[in-house]
């Protein structure tokens, strides 16, 4: 039996002693919604599902993070966080609140270049562990809110934290929480990545912004941020502001897609220093520190709900959606779908495995139901019977 079946079978487990959800409604995702089940573009024949792994089927994969010095990977889930040892594909640690984790339901992780690990859990505060150690972060030691959904760090060490109620920064040699809301175009912050000027930028519910350590900068749809409502969806007005005592995301209405370009869902800055934003309805933008550009559906984006972004060691852009997950190349779009293989076609979390010996790159999409694991497809040569894997 493979090793990596430890991991579902663990899952699974985990999954039927899991707690009640959250006071607070859960994020982005429509769980009345009709299932896809339309294949997407291919990838070029070059990617395909290689397993496909079931943790039940309310639970939710929201997060995914490396860990290359232990060769691991950590997955976040509505039911706790595991590591998956990558050299087997076994699971290596299983953790939840009873072993000092602040909640289950974990919506972001970070690995600090300490090596410390950090958990953002869906209202039960902060984690932190390190050398077999937890400590647990709310409100009364800083925190500006108990829902963490993002994490980035500067070249300095400081952690900056992205909330419901804005974002902190974890100043590591004062264990101090600095606190940062109306700097913010919107205090629900989703996303946060540096650039190589040591620049933080920001996803919001209402744009994007950006601390260059002096100064506040933000963007919005009316500076060219979302793709146009070409499909003339119903506007959503769906919004944390004014109504934190109830956030209801879902992404349709009477089952109908809706449009709101200037809620940003995930932010990645690649090698250029290009700032990719994810929308909702608007597809992706793109920012190169003059103008935005936006890819839609319209130019192979799976779908136009964006939640997460990654890029992989050759420097392509992987993006999970609403519709399934897409691969950038610069130059081409491809898609796969639930058709091909996908769990779920909701993808919110993207991880890409390097290659390491004789294991190939992988690409791990995590959804509702599971995580789906990606690898290169084996290609059959025009001679003879000969199958060559492509690497």
């Amino acid at each position: 039996m493979p090793v990596f079946l430890l991991l579902p079978a663990a899952l699974l487990l985990l999954a039927g002693c899991s707690e009640s959800e959250p006071a607070k409604p859960e994020v982005v995702a429509d769980q009345a919604a009709p299932v896809v089940e339309q294949k997407a573009t291919p990838l070029a024949s070059e990617w395909q599902v290689i397993d496909a792994f079931e943790v039940g089927r309310a639970v939710y994969v929201r997060s995914m993070v490396l860990d290359p010095k232990q060769d691991s990977l950590w997955v976040g889930t509505s039911t706790g966080v595991h590591e998956v040892n990558l050299a087997n594909q076994g699971l290596r640690n299983t953790f939840t609140r009873a072993d000092g984790l602040a909640n289950e339901y974990v919506f972001a992780m970070y690995v600090a270049q300490d090596g410390a690990k950090w958990f953002g859990t869906n209202g039960g505060g902060m984690s932190r562990y390190q050398d077999g150690q937890w400590r647990v972060f709310f409100p009364m030691h800083g925190l500006a809110d108990y829902w963490v959904y993002s994490f980035a760090q500067q070249a300095n060490g400081a952690v900056w934290i992205g909330t419901w109620a804005g974002v902190n920064r974890w100043v590591s040699d004062e264990q101090r929480l600095d606190t940062f809301v109306e700097e913010l175009v919107n205090e629900w912050v989703y996303g946060i990545d540096v650039d190589s000027k040591d620049r933080v930028w920001f996803a919001t519910e209402g744009g994007v912004s950006m601390y260059d350590n002096q100064q506040w900068k933000e963007w919005t749809h009316k500076d060219g941020l979302g793709g146009t409502n070409e499909l003339n969806l119903p506007i959503s007005f769906n919004t944390g502001l004014g109504t934190r005592s109830r956030h209801d995301l879902t992404l349709s209405t009477e089952g109908t897609d809706t449009f709101n370009p200037n809620y940003v869902f995930s932010i990645l800055v690649d090698d250029k220093d290009h700032v990719w934003a994810g929308t909702w309805g608007g597809g992706v933008s793109v920012y190169d520190g003059q103008k935005w550009r936006n890819y839609t559906t319209k130019d192979g984006l799976a779908g136009n709900v964006v939640y997460a972004i990654t890029r992989a060691t050759d420097g392509s852009l992987w993006f999970g959606t609403d519709k399934g997950v897409s691969r950038f190349d610069g130059k081409h779009w491809t898609s796969l779908g639930r058709g091909d293989g996908l769990l779920n076609e909701h993808v919110y979390a993207v991880a890409v495995v390097p290659a390491q010996g004789a294991r190939g790159e992988e690409v791990w999409l995590g959804s509702r139901g599971g995580v789906t694991r990606l690898g290169k497809a084996a290609i059959e040569t025009a001679a003879g019977d000969n199958k060559v894997q492509q690497e």
